[in-house]
């Protein structure tokens, strides 16, 4: 019997020095991630970030991720090139400008945010045709110029078919739209859903066209140094996505206006889009992009898809 018991204990002191052995590497793995720290801007491509945040998606990934909030993208992209980001929520035009200023980052996935032109209550507009020598607002020389011009040259329109009114801030435009002052605009969500829920009209949109230029970037230094947190940031993403595809709305509306930035308005109006997993954005998507800023004179680099897109998938 007491060779029973001895054995018994000792099978029992194996496995307790078993379980703290596997906690110690369970922490240890944990603390080989370095932190990362991401910008998001106040549109609907953050919420996976929120969501991953929130029910612990990153921390189960044994990864420790700063999120900051940035109201401007020109704030976003001074914060990144500065050293105080890793990488960000973005779009294709802020990374053909940092590489053409000299700073490398890489482009590591596209993004699901949607941009839409609106047309005033009172516009009579229908359809793109009928723009045709109206005040339409953008923000010069940005993503929301890109995509507006991209829908009218759908169209077989050019830029100068329409009369552009510069508006850098968003907030304006639309509060200029749903006064009846601009006869249409190119909004982000949520903005174009607050605008359409005010009884503006929806025209038609990014998502509607295959226009896609929304992207999540790295410092070229983050994608060296920090690919194993990078890798655990993207598992931690589609958790949220699988999330955000299949939860009701109301389990996480209110979570997505406090911390996404958005105005209380959104609550009602915003409509969230179909969430992909990560994935590397289509060749066509980059080099459109990159083709548009070309031509505008904006950067006089001819960069290929590799130049601007990184692997980090191992697909």
């Amino acid at each position: 019997m007491k060779k029973i018991v001895a054995i018994v204990l000792a099978v029992l002191s194996m496995a307790v020095v078993a379980g703290c052995g596997t906690s110690k590497e369970a922490g240890s793995n944990k603390q080989n991630l370095q932190p990362i720290t991401i910008g998001l801007m106040p549109d609907t491509d953050s919420v996976p970030f929120i969501i991953a945040q929130e029910k612990g998606y990153f921390k189960e990934e044994g990864l420790d991720v700063n999120l900051q909030q940035y109201k401007s993208a020109m704030d976003r992209d001074s914060a990144l090139q500065s050293g105080n980001l890793d990488g960000a929520v973005s779009d294709m035009l802020a990374v053909a400008f940092a590489k053409s200023g000299g700073f490398d980052v890489k482009v590591t996935s596209f993004t699901d945010g949607s941009y839409k032109l609106i047309a005033s209550k009172d516009s009579g507009i229908k359809d793109v045709k009928g723009l045709a020598g109206k005040d339409v607002s953008v923000s010069r020389n940005t993503i929301i110029e890109y995509v507006t011009d991209q829908i009218l040259a759908k169209e077989n329109m050019d830029g100068d078919s329409i009369n552009k009114v510069i508006i850098p801030q968003i907030p304006t435009r639309l509060e200029m739209l749903q006064n009846g002052k601009l006869a249409a605009a190119t909004l982000p969500e949520p903005m174009a859903s607050i605008a359409v829920h005010n009884g503006c009209k929806y025209v038609t949109g990014s998502d509607e066209l295959g226009i896609n230029p929304g992207v999540i970037m790295f410092t070229a230094k983050a994608t060296d140094s920090k690919k194993a947190e990078i890798q655990a940031m993207y598992r931690a993403y589609n958790k949220a996505v699988a999330y955000l595809n299949q939860a009701d709305r109301s389990e996480y509306i209110d979570l997505v206006i406090e911390k996404g930035g958005f105005p209380p308005a959104a609550k009602d109006a915003l409509k969230l889009p179909k969430y992909h997993e990560a994935a590397l954005p289509k060749e066509s998507d980059v080099m459109d992009c990159l083709s548009w800023l070309k031509s505008k004179n904006l950067i006089s680099e001819s960069y290929s898809y590799k130049d601007i897109v990184l692997d980090l998938f191992g697909k």
